[in-house]
């Protein structure tokens, strides 16, 4: 069973998957975005980052789980020059002894121009 959460403007922020004794969750990609769908940190790569694992964080936790149970990230940033600090802060969330999966890609922007970095993520919850 696939449940919807958090639909809004045509897409859900998340999607859990029943997998028996456990859940998979999927995170649509965060981006800085505040509640008013203004960006956070603009011209500020770290400040973003920020806001986005934070968002991770505050999604993986209302489905039930932490940070820990993140099994994967896909990671789309403006500019690869950035990574130092995006490893940076990711590791303020992210169990670095035993880190999810992730994929890096440079990409030309995103939806709005004062975007910098956009990250999905996947978690395994148990019940």
């Amino acid at each position: 069973m696939v449940n919807f959460k958090d639909i809004s403007a045509g897409y859900s922020k998340y999607v859990e998957v029943d997998l028996g004794a456990s859940k998979m969750v999927i995170l649509s990609g965060q981006v800085a975005f505040d509640a008013n769908g203004n960006t956070v940190g603009k011209d500020d790569f770290e400040q973003q980052a920020e806001h986005i694992f934070q968002s991770i964080k505050s999604i993986v936790e209302k489905a039930g789980g932490s940070m820990d149970n993140v099994i994967k990230l896909t990671n789309y940033v403006t500019d690869v020059a950035n990574l130092p600090v995006f490893r940076k802060v990711r590791d303020k969330y992210i169990n670095t002894a035993q880190p999810p999966a992730s994929t890096t890609m440079e990409v030309s922007k995103f939806v709005k121009d004062d975007l910098l970095l956009e990250v999905e993520a996947t978690a395994i919850i148990s019940k």
